[in-house]
């Protein structure tokens, strides 16, 4: 007997008990206060890959352009795409380095690309002079980060290669800072000084890109010397500081707060065990609290670590952190109750948990933690 699936109609679900809260009007704030903490005339380039560094690109792009930036900067042909199905018109650049077979798809997309190697700035200069246009690049210079980017002890002999293709417009030239957030700037005023180096080679050769650029957030607060006529921001924008040393910006303010509802409550008594491997063990009678956000989210996978924040009030993680729960020990919160919201990441009351103490369970950086929540966590956008 055939069977044919049916497929179901669509429905209006009501909202998952766990969500990302996206403050728009922090966003938008936050640009005006880096707009205006730069000089009048430098350019500002908003990084928005990984899905602007989890808040969403089609919703964080356009509040970043109407307050202050400049030009949007992503990594993949399809972060790219993304952006300009959604009626974006500003220049994006294409961070990274292009293969042979993105090259018409950077052009049909209008993009600006970073270029490190000679095939590809060859390539697209052939496409360019098949088209009779100029293709905008930025020309990517490799000073010590040793990831992407033309090798900057060999700037001559690229120079006078570039100088050579009629068919590309040099929008920009680009370099990374290895190290710009600690207290220690010694490799970072390194690159700075082969970069200076670099674009005395270009103009040797005769080649005069529009903007030059080196800064990421920690060299926008700490190295204004490296400004040049263009910078980039990423984490800054959702007011976090790339590491604790860094000057700060009177007035940002966090972005992003993820926060989950109480769905059920267990008692406990003494030898009771919590979650996979029995790793907790109560000590005396008391409750549970079950919050649907796990691993499967983008939450760290610990155990007996960190804490959420119910009532105002910090409250220690019990067991592992499980695909799709984690559970808490409210013992000592007695007015909490199912339905209850939680924050896993951001402030209730006066309490706060950063993206900072996240990274520190992960064991990894805060970039991670904010890129790292999945897309099954719903974002839900205030202050529009």
């Amino acid at each position: 007997m055939n069977v044919s699936a049916r497929v179901a109609p669509t429905v209006l679900l009501p909202p998952r008990s766990a969500w990302i809260e996206v403050d728009l009007g922090a966003l938008a704030e936050n640009f005006r206060i880096i707009r205006s903490a730069l000089a009048p005339d430098t350019r500002l380039i908003y990084v928005a890959k990984a899905e602007a560094y989890g808040l969403g690109a089609r919703r964080s792009v356009p509040v970043a352009l109407a307050n202050g930036a400049d030009q949007v900067a992503v990594f993949t042909l399809g972060e790219a795409a993304q952006l300009r199905e959604a009626g974006i018109t500003a220049p994006i650049l294409l961070l990274g380095e292009a293969l042979p077979e993105d090259v018409p798809w950077i052009l049909q997309l209008n993009l600006e690309p970073c270029v490190g190697r000679l095939e590809i700035a060859r390539l697209l200069d052939e496409h360019g002079r098949q088209r009779r246009v100029r293709v905008p690049v930025h020309i990517k210079v490799n000073t010590g980060m040793n990831r992407f980017g033309f090798h900057w002890r060999d700037s001559v002999a690229w120079s006078r290669e570039l100088s050579r293709l009629p068919g590309l417009e040099f929008a920009g030239v680009l370099g990374h800072f290895a190290q710009s957030d600690e207290e220690d700037k010694t490799m970072a005023r390194d690159q700075i000084g082969r970069f200076q180096r670099c674009l005395a080679d270009l103009r040797a050769a005769g080649v005069e890109p529009r903007h030059a650029h080196h800064c990421n957030s920690g060299g926008v607060l700490d190295l204004p010397e490296a400004h040049f006529q263009q910078v980039r921001v990423g984490i800054l924008a959702q007011g976090i500081y790339p590491s604790s040393v860094c000057r700060r910006l009177n007035g940002l303010m966090p972005v992003m707060t993820v926060k989950a509802r109480v769905t059920a409550i267990q008692p406990v008594l003494p030898g009771d065990t919590v979650g996979y491997g029995m790793r907790w063990q109560a000590k005396r009678p008391g409750r549970i609290a079950i919050l649907p956000i796990g691993y499967a989210d983008g939450f760290p996978r610990v155990r007996n670590e960190g804490c959420v924040l119910l009532g105002g009030a910090r409250a220690p993680l019990a067991g592992g952190v499980a695909m799709d729960a984690l559970m808490v020990d409210i013992t000592d919160l007695p007015a909490v109750a199912v339905g209850d919201e939680a924050v896993v990441l951001g402030r209730q009351g006066r309490e706060e948990i950063t993206v900072h103490e996240l990274a520190g369970l992960k064991r990894s950086v805060s970039y991670d933690v904010l890129a790292g929540w999945r897309a099954r966590l719903p974002r839900v956008y205030r202050n529009e």
